[in-house]
């Protein structure tokens, strides 16, 4: 038997990773923590993919093993921020690879009670390998990368994960791409985030990833359309107000220098506003929901329907995509689900059509003067006393001057017993 100080290094780590008490386990993270600096940082170091494939094993059972719903957060953020830990993209990378592996191969063991926590996890790694892209300042080459990882593990389909995987991946990609990156990402670097959803939803024969691609991608940017107009108007506001108040700083006579907080932009600088402006405009009205990721409405619906026009494309797939198609390309010549719109954004997004409803309206006055005495002159847009103006003008009034009544309920069968 071997002894366990001729074991490797990760496996040692791995058993105790995996033990019983909890005072262990978190030694034994620790400990994981200072041996991926210390060998990642080595010209020749590194680590294998068999070798972090048993790292993980050791964390999948550390995470198995931990009790209290606030303990597995904590425990949870812990081994996601392990990323942080590799010096080297390869590293994070591969880091990453295994991780995916894992859960694909473990998934099937996992009981309804321990969901939740698993969950949570593949929530937090994504967050924080997320967050590992933008220290890169979301360099291109490190996004294709990272993107290309996570189609082959998972949403391609020759890859092994299960539908509870692929599931989860989807409906959480969005939502913590944009608390990571909402107020820094372009529209065009959002595009090339979704693009491997679009290639996916045209050629895949699993109708149950095209719904949760169609719904949890697509159908999101859709309701979420709103709001980033919104979200892109108090932006501009909040550039206009800092700009008037530069202006106003300098027209001053005092010769005192205006104070700048270290570390922020200078007040009407061009670009994108400060995070805490930005806060404070957003959460102003009520039905905000905080900075939203910007798509190209035109861009998105071209780049889907080329993936879906082609002629390897299912035609079940062709026809649910292009409904999406569709509803993006009515976003793009400016309609929006009114449903959905705030009032800020519906205010000015139909203002222009107000107005010329009221210049249609103006020479009508003319006729409403030789009304009745009884019916005044109603000039309010209402739907509603439109529609009462028309029903108290479809009504005859009875020559004698007696209001009318209904009619007697045998009149009608009276007269169809005429012969």
């Amino acid at each position: 038997m071997v002894s366990r100080a001729q074991l490797p290094p990760e496996i040692q780590l791995a058993q105790r990773l995996a033990g019983n008490e909890k005072v262990t386990r978190d030694r034994a993270v620790r400990k994981l923590r200072k041996y991926i600096v210390a060998r990642t940082q080595q010209a020749a170091g590194g680590f294998t993919h068999d070798e972090l494939l048993k790292v993980w094993k050791g964390l999948f059972y550390c995470m198995w093993m931990q009790d209290k719903p606030l303990l597995q957060e904590e425990l949870g953020r812990t081994i996601s921020q392990l990323i942080h830990a590799f010096q080297t993209t390869e590293a994070q990378h591969l880091f990453l690879q295994t991780f995916w592996q894992t859960m694909c191969r473990e998934w099937m063991g996992i009981d309804r009670l321990r969901l939740d926590k698993f969950y949570m996890l593949m929530r937090m790694v994504l967050n924080e390998s997320l967050k590992a892209l933008k220290t890169h300042g979301w360099d291109e080459r490190q996004m294709e990368k990272l993107l290309k990882l996570l189609t082959t593990e998972i949403l391609h389909p020759d890859s092994q994960a299960p539908n509870g995987v692929k599931s989860h991946f989807i409906e959480i990609f969005l939502e913590e791409l944009t608390k990571v990156g909402a107020q820094e990402l372009t529209a065009d670097q959002n595009l090339k985030f979704i693009d491997p959803f679009c290639r996916i939803a045209a050629r895949t024969k699993d109708t149950l990833v095209l719904h949760n691609i169609a719904q949890g991608i697509f159908e999101t940017i859709v309701e979420q359309a709103p709001f980033a107009i919104e979200d892109l108007m108090n932006e501009l506001d909040a550039q206009e107000e800092e700009e008037e108040e530069m202006l106003e700083g300098d027209s001053c006579d005092s010769d005192e220098p205006l104070e700048e907080s270290p570390g922020k932009l200078p007040r009407g600088s061009i670009g994108r506003t400060e995070p805490e402006a930005r806060d404070k405009v957003v959460g102003d009205s009520g039905d905000s929901t905080g900075a939203v990721l910007q798509f190209d409405y035109e861009a998105v619906a071209n780049r889907l329907f080329e993936m879906a026009s082609r002629p390897n494309t299912p035609s079940q797939n062709r026809k649910r995509l292009y409904k999406v198609v569709r509803k993006l390309q009515e976003l793009a010549e400016g309609h929006f689900p009114e449903d959905d719109v705030p009032e800020k954004v519906y205010r000015h997004l139909h203002e222009g059509r107000l107005e010329r409803k009221k210049k249609k309206r103006r020479p009508k006055p003319q006729l409403r003067n030789k009304k009745g005495k009884g019916e005044e002159e109603d000039t309010s847009p209402d739907l509603s006393s439109r529609k009462k103006r028309r029903r108290r003008k479809g009504r005859r009034a009875d020559p004698t001057g007696q209001p009318r009544t209904d009619r007697d309920p045998g009149a009608r069968g009276a007269r169809w017993r005429r012969p």
